[in-house]
């Protein structure tokens, strides 16, 4: 997993909002964007030694290394103190945010057990910055976001809450089979983990299937087919929901279903089969949700406490 071994500040996530220290200039040596302009990350460097390719508002885009422009949100923030903005600054260079990850894991199609040769290793977990940087004017990222390696860490109280909802992407990490690193913090939060299975998993799941199948029916009438990938997985998040709601337990590993899953995404069936067993799906989880063991709502004091214990941890 990505570290500062030089010391470099944590690389900056595509989509982030920046604001130019100095007038950028063309190759033919002029002025691209004066000093100030404001442009969003298109594409992040492996390391902090590479430049970023920043989007202007125009259409144009400019090659800018990360001394070379500031954070939006950090520009428009009252100015601290010089000192405690050096601080902040060595803070975050000497402690690159990557190495307070407390829970890492591997999910998607490896942990679905739906791999093949060439599948892409993701993942995801968890991360608990420093009491400093949580207090300071700065704050830090709800997550770290590496694309170049399909890595994606949350912020410990921004895991917390989208778990509370029964974001099915954050409850797949916690339910992973297959964990790279855990500390003590998170064996807590895994050891905890039932309590975020509630009823609110038929209103979440249920409203990410419908985007999903949205998004379907607007391939197939305008372009006269549809992305297999994205349909097997609606008929997975179905299966899933099912199976959650009716053993209060998350699967991520695909067994009995697996080889017909494989014959959606590998564009073997036929749609109309496909849309048939998504509606008898739909069906199944209408019943698993009226029988369900399931508590109304998640253990939000429990998730209250480790936040707050977690906190107190990273005081020095």
């Amino acid at each position: 997993m990505p570290r500062n071994p030089d010391n470099l500040p944590p690389i900056l996530p595509v989509g982030t909002a920046v604001v130019t220290k100095a007038e950028v200039k063309g190759a033919a040596g002029g002025t691209t964007c004066p000093a100030g302009a404001v442009g969003t990350i298109v594409h992040a460097p492996v390391d902090a030694e590479h430049s970023y390719r920043v989007r202007l508002p125009g259409g144009e885009e400019v090659s800018l290394r990360q001394s070379e422009f500031q954070v939006l949100k950090h520009f428009q923030r009252p100015e601290a103190p010089a000192a405690a903005t050096a601080e902040l600054a060595d803070a975050m260079t000497e402690h690159g945010l990557y190495q307070y990850v407390i829970y890492r894991c591997i999910v998607g199609s490896r942990a679905y057990g739906l791999d093949h040769a060439e599948s892409d290793v993701d993942r995801r977990g968890v991360y608990l910055p420093p009491a400093e940087m949580q207090w300071s004017l700065f704050g830090v990222p709800e997550q770290l976001e590496n694309k170049e390696t399909d890595e994606c860490y949350w912020e410990l109280q921004k895991f917390l809450t989208l778990a509370l909802k029964a974001n099915p992407n954050v409850l797949e990490v916690l339910y992973s089979p297959i964990v790279e690193h855990v500390t003590p913090i998170g064996q807590e939060l895994l050891d905890m983990r039932a309590g975020f299975l509630s009823k609110l998993v038929y209103q979440t799941y249920n409203g990410y299937v419908m985007s999903q199948f949205k998004k379907l029916e607007a391939d197939l009438r305008n372009c006269g087919q549809i992305k297999w990938k994205h349909a097997m997985h609606l008929v997975r998040l179905l299966l899933s929901g099912i199976a959650v709601l009716r053993e209060s337990d998350v699967p991520v590993r695909v067994v009995e279903h697996r080889e017909r899953l494989l014959a959606i995404r590998n564009g073997r069936a036929e749609w109309d089969e496909v849309n048939a067993w998504r509606l008898e799906l739909h069906k199944q989880f209408d019943g698993a949700f009226r029988q369900t063991a399931l508590p109304d709502r998640p253990d939000y004091e429990a998730a209250n406490a480790l936040l707050v214990k977690a906190r107190r941890s990273m005081v020095r």
